[in-house]
């Protein structure tokens, strides 16, 4: 090889020093831009140093630079790359959970319209039940209805006088006085009733000579009462509607005098509180004959009687 001489070296160094230094290349600088919504795959652009509003902008999109400053970028701007990188990545522990929770409510909902078919199933089946269990016990409570029983009367005292009724018109007056016993007896083992009664009448035909009323009463199960009933008729205006008592008021003795005696027994069960109720009815009608001879004597009414 030629070796250089140190007068060229000399020559060399002094031709560099005086010669200006070289300045390095100018680097191009870069503007980093988030992306978009629009368009995500386009990360950044850059220009040139002297870069203005003419000069177009290039878009890189697989470069080293590119991708540091889209790190950069990121690190600056944390919430901008979360929110893009969950619209380009859904979570999918996210939609688990929305999931779950779907599954859940419905979950919930099927539970809770099993558990109300169930109860209404539980309310029917009860309605059921005891509606058949009260219709049995009335059924039963049938075959004990109440026996009511006419014994006997007792005719004390009978009187027909001239006289005016409350108009002033003149008419003959008839005054009577009876008792009338009666046995009522309940044979229900399992419920009592209340008992009440229409008034009872002693007429002659359609004309009502006596009556009494009778106070209402309770009467346990498997149990019986008397009744002595006292039945008066005080001046009761006749108006000639009892012929034989206007031929014989002097010769009462002689006196035969066809009555009839009529009322009703009502008597209600109350089984169960009051929704189950049970209602008995008994229409008693007796056949009496007066003898003005008789006064004062019991009168056996035991076969006299028809009971509906």
């Amino acid at each position: 090889m030629h070796r250089k001489s140190d007068s060229e070296v000399t020559s060399n160094s002094m031709e560099q020093s005086s010669s200006p230094p070289r300045s390095p290349p100018p680097r191009p600088l870069y503007y980093v831009q988030s992306p978009s919504n629009h368009d995500v795959e386009k990360m950044s652009y850059g220009s040139s140093p002297m870069g203005s509003p003419h000069h177009h902008f290039h878009y890189y999109t697989s470069s080293p630079i590119h991708h540091s400053r889209e790190s950069s970028t990121s690190l600056k701007n944390p919430r901008h790359f979360s929110s893009s990188w969950k619209k380009l990545h859904p979570h999918p522990h996210h939609d688990a959970a929305a999931a779950a929770d779907e599954d859940e409510e419905d979950d919930l909902l099927q539970q809770s319209s099993r558990n109300l078919r169930l109860y209404l199933c539980f309310f029917l089946l009860f309605v059921m039940l005891f509606t058949l269990f009260s219709v049995i016990l009335w059924g039963a409570s049938k075959g004990y209805k109440p026996r009511v029983t006419v014994k006997s009367i007792v005719l004390e005292n009978l009187n027909v006088q001239s006289g005016n009724d409350g108009s002033g018109v003149p008419t003959d007056m008839l005054s009577l006085n009876s008792t009338v016993r009666i046995v009522y007896r309940n044979p229900a083992t399992f419920f009592g009733v209340h008992v009440t009664c229409t008034p009872l009448l002693l007429s002659y035909y359609q004309l009502a000579l006596a009556s009494a009323q009778v106070h209402k009463f309770y009467q346990s199960r498997k149990s019986q009462r008397k009744l002595a009933v006292v039945v008066l008729g005080h001046q009761v205006p006749l108006y000639g509607g009892v012929s034989v008592l206007g031929n014989t008021k002097e010769h009462l003795n002689n006196v035969a005098l066809p009555l009839n005696l009529t009322f009703v027994v009502r008597s209600r069960a109350f089984i169960l509180g009051r929704l189950v109720k049970s209602k008995f009815y008994r229409r008693i009608r007796c056949s009496v004959t007066l003898h003005g001879n008789k006064l004062g004597k019991h009168l056996n009414l035991t076969d006299s009687c028809v009971y509906k």
